[in-house]
């Protein structure tokens, strides 16, 4: 157990080196990134002095050159000899620099939001669509985002493009316009999963809006019209259809009762009354006339 835990131990040991090796280092190698005091050797530790000792004889002047004050959304990353001190990332609140030696930067820890430009995507059934988009994200931890890479933010908008055409590369046009939920969700994983080393957290991803060709508009509203026309016939038919059933069945029953006819001719007439027509028609039976006509 206890050899098996010091080859663990050792492997780490060794990534570590390797990485760091590399000026490349992941969040949780963060602490190896802070280096001591220790590592700016004899001739920084005099510079150190001299500037304490510089700073302590032009009292209380120097005092408003060596406090410094990060705001509640901030963190500030104190640089020592072009090394980054001890702690990592200050605030909020109020810290001590030393004039000479030490240089800080101000990182700002809150959401930030941005646009992905149209982007012509062709997609996997060969359709040229115009996309754009909205990434969320947030830098998570200062020092990564600092040492890892010159400027995260215009990093992030090119890699959210990026990402943004090849996601929807891969995609038909039918799935690009039903499935935006799956594809944001998609593409704030790999942008997550790519920005991690950079101290960067994607929150969010949204697409905005799907542009397409006037062409391939006017061709999907022809079929579109074209599909609610061919239900309205059916419709329409189906309506005939069930309104023959029931004049059939309606001419069942005045069948069984002549005089049901003559009760159905007076209330065709005072539904023609209660219009206020100037001219009614009386329909006249022809049982009626059938006297005058053998006549």
């Amino acid at each position: 157990m206890e050899d098996g835990q010091e080859n663990s131990a050792m492997r780490e040991q060794k990534k570590k080196e390797r990485q760091a090796d590399q000026y490349n280092f992941t969040a949780a190698e963060t602490e190896d990134l802070v280096s001591s005091e220790s590592d700016i050797g004899l001739c920084g530790w005099f510079l150190v002095l001299f500037s304490i000792l510089l700073t302590l004889l032009t009292l209380p002047l120097s005092i408003w050159m060596c406090i410094k004050i990060v705001k509640e959304y901030e963190r500030a990353i104190i640089f020592r000899l072009g090394r980054i001190l001890r702690g990592g990332a200050k605030g909020p609140g109020l810290f001590f620099i030393l004039p000479c030696t030490d240089s800080f930067i101000n990182v700002d820890m809150r959401t930030i939001t941005f646009d992905i430009p149209p982007q012509e995507v062709l997609t996997k059934d060969s359709v040229t669509v115009s996309v754009d988009g909205v990434v969320y994200y947030r830098v998570q931890n200062a020092t990564l985002a600092v040492a890892n890479i010159t400027n995260a933010d215009a990093a992030t908008r090119l890699l959210a493009q990026t990402t943004l055409r090849n996601v929807l590369g891969t995609k038909n046009l039918a799935e690009i316009l039903s499935d935006r939920e799956e594809i944001a969700h998609s593409m704030q994983s790999t942008l997550d999963e790519a920005t991690d080393d950079w101290g960067i957290k994607v929150e969010r991803v949204e697409i905005k809006d799907v542009k397409l060709p006037l062409q391939l508009q006017r061709a999907m509203a022809a079929e579109a019209e074209a599909a609610r026309e061919a239900r309205a016939k059916v419709i329409a038919a189906e309506g005939e259809m069930n309104a023959s059933r029931a004049l059939k069945e309606a001419s069942l029953v005045i069948a069984e009762s002549p005089s049901a006819l003559q009760l159905r001719y007076l209330q065709t007439l005072n539904t023609i009354a209660a219009e206020k027509n100037s001219t009614i028609i009386f329909p006249l039976p022809i049982d009626m006339m059938q006297s005058f006509l053998k006549r």
